[in-house]
């Protein structure tokens, strides 16, 4: 047999022997260790003897060899088997020392003022950022720590360092290093639900910081003050090429926002007479103001970003069209604005108006009315936005039905816990069985008790009926508010983008490109309903993936 190459994963001592063995046998060996340094322990330096405690006897020798290549700090990110044969995708991360300029007098561990718990003594003790791993050549590593909270922000907002901006008292340059990755500071100030606050440190000790709201503080001491950001956007030159941007909601103006930076010309195609999607019409002016709506939203449109209002794609104009038009590349990001039925009967009865497009009447200006007793049925954040609004428009009575208990219920504490302090009532454990109606007009429901059985798919326990249980509530307004999804339909009439089985849109998870080349699809269109920063996410990545794809076109 011919010599082979061999890959090892993992700097351990069985790695280590492994490795020895198979180049010994003349194979060509790459050793791949996620940690700076081989050994399988750490490498300790004794400061007070001056020297280092080495676990292996072999480390000389695998580094001796020519066969072996020893690739550290990396970690294998794909292995695809083509042909008998892997392909293997190896990622290796800096070690952020300049090796030629490093003189070995090993300062920087005693001055470093950074604890870290250490990985490599499996958080039995603490180390510094930058530490000593190899006795053969002296190298060093720092190791450059992503918070939590960093990780848990869907657009990995440096929040570590922008909060110490504030404390310092530089709230320009705060606010700055906010904006070079999220363009609607203000907008997530109010509307975010802070999953970085679920994970923050601070909390094991007492409470999280308030990350948002410290957002918020700058974002807002801006507009009070009138004062900009040090790092004011430069107006990029233009590149000729454009791009059509289908919806205007939080994944579509930040997609926007990014292709005008890199200088593309781009047009937002909107349905509704005015932008921000369910950002404008889905959520109460009472949460998001909208004068800071419009100011961050105005932000964009600077940029020379177009938005064409009451124009909606398949009925207005085809998607095909745009290619015609002279667009080079499509995002699609029209959200999901379509309500989901209860699936009971009775629930066409006038009174029966779902809590998405009371919300979206409500925030239009168009005339909305609701009885004295109202119900909302679902759990999220539109279900406490419907009954809080209904409450402002003179309901009397105003009832959230949630089938699950309070643990399971996916609106925020802050929403709920507010919903509460103004008079909401909020029946968990209740499900809806039919709606009770009088000449077609709502006059009551009938709903029955649950309790919850095992957890089901999405990890909540399943609710139950409860034998016996039933009982009727009467209404003069019914709102169910549980779920949405995308319209699809100007897809479904031939345009041939591929959708998921539940009517999302398909896409590569990687670049967010559809089935159709130049086409993108991202936000809730695509992931189903989500956070706002989620949405946001999806589009910052959609602005890079048609940024390397108009790239390859006008290389060809």
């Amino acid at each position: 047999m011919g010599k082979k190459s061999v890959l090892v994963v993992g700097g351990g001592l069985s790695g280590i022997n492994l490795a020895l063995e198979q180049a010994e046998a003349g194979n060509e060996v790459y050793l791949v260790e996620d940690s700076p340094g081989i050994g399988g322990e750490r490498l300790l330096y004794d400061k007070d003897s001056g020297t280092v405690d080495f676990v292996s006897p072999d480390l000389k020798k695998v580094k001796s060899k020519k066969n072996i290549s020893i690739i550290t700090n990396a970690d294998i990110e794909k292995v695809e088997d083509g042909d008998g044969k892997f392909n293997i995708r190896i990622k290796k991360r800096a070690s952020r020392i300049i090796e030629e300029k490093c003189d070995d007098c090993k300062a920087c561990i005693e001055v470093c003022p950074i604890n870290l718990w250490d990985d490599e003594d499996q958080g039995l003790s603490f180390r510094t950022a930058i530490d000593f791993f190899n006795q053969v050549d002296s190298s060093y590593n720092i190791v450059k720590e992503t918070p939590v909270c960093q990780r848990s922000c869907p657009v990995n907002l440096d929040i570590r360092g922008y909060i110490g901006l504030i404390a310092d008292g530089r709230f320009e340059e705060s606010l700055a290093l906010i904006k070079e990755v999220l363009p609607f500071p203000s907008i997530c100030g109010y509307v975010c639900p802070h999953p970085c606050e679920d994970v923050c440190n601070r909390g094991k000790v007492d409470y999280p910081l308030s990350i948002r709201d410290l957002k918020r503080f700058v974002a807002d001491k801006e507009i009070h003050d009138h004062t900009k950001p040090k790092q004011e956007a430069v107006k990029p030159e233009g590149k000729g090429e454009l791009v059509a941007v289908i919806g205007s909601g939080p994944a579509g103006l930040t997609c926007a926002h990014d292709l005008a930076v890199l200088g593309y010309g781009v047009t937002v195609f909107e349905a509704l007479p005015r932008p921000g999607g369910m950002l404008a019409v889905g959520i109460p002016d009472y949460r998001l103001p909208r004068d800071i709506l419009e100011k961050e939203i105005g932000a964009v449109t600077a940029l020379g970003v177009e938005i064409k209002y009451n124009t909606s794609i398949g009925k207005d104009i085809a998607i095909e069209d745009l290619f015609s038009q002279g667009y080079k590349a499509i995002f699609i990001a029209v959200g999901a604005h379509k309500s989901l039925g209860m699936r009971i009967p009775g629930e066409d009865a006038e009174g029966v108006l779902s809590g998405v497009t009371f919300l979206r009447d409500l925030n239009l200006g168009s005339p909305v009315e609701v009885g004295k007793k109202v119900a909302v049925i679902g759990g999220g954040n539109v279900a406490i936005d419907s009954a809080r609004c209904a409450l402002r428009l003179g309901a009397k009575e105003v009832a959230i039905l949630y089938r699950r208990s309070r643990q399971e219920m996916p609106a925020s504490d802050e929403e709920v816990e507010a919903a509460l302090e103004e008079g909401v009532n909020v029946e968990f454990l209740v499900a809806p069985l039919e709606v009770l109606s009088s000449d077609g007009k709502v006059t009551g429901f009938k709903c029955v008790r649950m309790e919850l059985g095992k957890p089901d798919a999405s990890g909540r326990r399943s609710p139950i009926p409860v034998e016996g249980s039933e009982f009727v509530m009467e209404l003069d307004t019914i709102m169910p508010a549980i779920g949405q999804a995308p319209d699809t339909s100007f897809i479904e009439r031939g345009f041939g983008i591929e959708l998921t089985k539940r009517g999302t849109i398909k896409v590569n998870p990687d670049s967010l490109g559809t089935n159709m080349p130049g086409v993108f699809a991202g936000g809730d269109c695509q992931t189903g309903p989500w956070i706002a920063i989620g949405a946001i996410a999806a589009g910052k990545k959609a602005a890079k993936s048609i940024d390397i794809y108009l790239r390859s076109l006008a290389m060809q």
